[in-house]
């Protein structure tokens, strides 16, 4: 394995640039999550713009984040091979003028271009942003704040981007939650260039376009057909062909990951349990947050008749939580205790927060029903977050950086894309059944809206019920014991602090 001649140097000695190039890449990071929600609370007013019907208005997140995670496995190893710093920028650049193009839509059609635009330029600039923030910070308590810091922002920017979507969409029109972009990655772009010291991979520049086929043809098959399943039921064949079809693609990507010469996700990657649990555990935690989003977006305005700014408003809380639980608490906490003594709580939590919706009804007050929801949820992903960002880099020999943080964005998108689809379309159908089971003939207004709650409940407790898998998994993964010692300041360049050796049975193996 081979770095650059800035890698090696940095290894005598820690960045002193580090923090004040954090602000930046986390300003990156901030975009990227915002992106993801910030249209949420505009979707209502955007899909009466356009003309978007039910079924197809989950397409304007899904098209961001679809294209996102699956492209992200690409982005990361282009972002080894071709420099971590050069991939940033590219991807700063690249997203802002998409995000630009976005904003002046005139069509669905149109609009769903750019949002997938901006899910390919962000799948390069994801990883690239998350492996700059591992080989700048590798001192075990530097690393946990640092970690902290950019798990409070990926668990906050959800809300925050419901919050600035609300007060755009209000006060300036829906277009400004895409353009709101633009000088968000102007700023981080001058910062990152000049703070930002270039590190890559020197191997010889092999991709698997075998796998980038494989794994984005079965993660669109999964999703659309998660999709389909709306109008044509689970059972017909369209949604049954593409949900198989999506299963064999992937299981054939990983059969040729375990073959190629240079595959696109090295196996050596996600064969620790402790990594692959945080990867596990972000993906799983990320269908909790995104249905948490929806449907009490959905909520607020539709059954509530809230305002796009009140209902942005009413998610600072669900923020406050998320930045006091990982920035104050995990941040401390993580030096200190094994991943699951965090990530399983965190997810048990999260999963109380989406159980909590049983209890709200149309006329349920704000303090009673989605405060409550929104503090669970918000202080249980703060619990998560760091975890799994931290613990899905740790121990990879550094060569291997950017396709680690491209593994965990990859189940975070994943996660979030699949969610979407899947308590979109379970919440759709149960309204509609209730609708016409229950429904007479003219159903008031007061009826309509029950339906609208019995869709998003029974939703609920399907993300709560695959959240709690999620940590009973993560309970059996993230094995890791205590960290022992700090490890000798020699070691602090390689990229492994003294949890690495800790944290592994066995070490990991390095690249050829």
């Amino acid at each position: 394995m081979e770095v650059t001649a800035t890698t090696k140097a940095r290894a005598g000695g820690a960045d002193p640039r580090r923090w004040s190039a954090l602000f930046f890449i986390g300003l990156a990071q901030l975009m990227i999550v915002l992106d993801g929600t910030v249209v949420n609370i505009a979707l209502p007013t955007l899909q009466r713009d356009l003309g978007i019907s039910d079924g197809d208005r989950q397409w304007i997140i899904t098209a961001y984040t679809l294209a996102f995670g699956s492209l992200l496995l690409l982005g990361g190893r282009i972002a080894d091979y071709t420099g971590r710093k050069r991939a940033f920028l590219i991807g700063l650049l690249g997203f802002a003028g998409a995000s630009a193009l976005g904003g002046a839509a005139g069509g669905f059609e149109a609009l769903l271009v750019a949002r997938a635009a901006q899910g390919a330029f962000a799948a390069l600039l994801g990883p690239s942003a998350l492996s700059l923030l591992a080989v700048m910070f590798t001192e075990p308590k530097e690393r946990a704040k640092a970690f902290g810091i950019w798990g409070a922002i990926t668990a906050a920017a959800g809300a925050i981007g419901l919050l600035a979507g609300g007060a755009l969409t209000e006060y300036l029109d829906w277009r400004w939650c895409l353009y709101i972009s633009v000088p968000i990655a102007l700023a981080a772009v001058v910062g990152g260039g000049a703070l930002l010291t270039e590190s890559r991979h020197e191997g010889k520049a092999r991709f698997d376009i075998p796998g980038v086929l494989l794994v984005t043809g079965g993660l669109l098959a999964l999703v659309y057909g998660t999709a389909r399943a709306e109008s044509d039921g689970w059972g017909s064949a369209p949604v049954v062909c593409l949900l198989a079809g999506g299963v064999v693609l992937l299981a054939v990507f990983a059969l040729v990951e375990s073959r190629v010469p240079s595959p696109l996700l090295p196996l050596r990657v996600i064969a620790d349990r402790t990594r692959g649990g945080a990867y596990l555990g972000a993906g799983l935690a990320f269908i909790g947050m995104f249905g948490a989003f929806l449907f009490m977006t959905y909520y607020l305005q539709a059954v509530k008749g809230y305002s796009p700014v009140r209902t942005g408003v009413a998610f600072l809380p669900m923020t406050v939580a998320v930045l006091l639980s990982a920035g104050g608490l995990t941040a401390r906490l993580l030096p200190r205790v094994p991943p699951r003594a965090l990530m399983v709580p965190g997810m048990l939590v999260l999963a109380s927060g989406m159980l909590w919706l049983l209890t709200v009804d149309p006329g349920t007050s704000y303090a009673r029903g989605v405060l409550v929801a929104g503090l669970l949820s918000g202080f249980g992903a703060g619990l998560i977050m760091p975890v799994a960002y931290d613990y899905a880099t740790h121990g990879v020999d550094p060569g291997d950086a950017g396709i680690a943080s491209a593994g965990v964005n990859t189940a975070q998108q994943t996660g979030s894309s699949l969610g979407t689809a899947l308590l979109n379309t379970i919440a759709a159908s149960t309204t509609a059944d209730h609708l016409d089971t229950h429904a007479p003939q003219g159903a008031d207004p007061a009826f309509a809206k029950q339906a609208v709650m019995e869709g998003f409940q029974t939703a609920g407790v399907w993300a709560a019920g695959i959240i709690t898998v999620g940590a009973l998994i993560a309970a059996f993964l993230m094995n890791t014991p205590r960290p022992g010692p700090a490890a000798p300041a020699d070691d602090a360049g390689s990229g492994e602090g003294p949890r690495d050796a800790a944290e592994r049975s066995e070490p990991v193996p390095s690249r050829p």
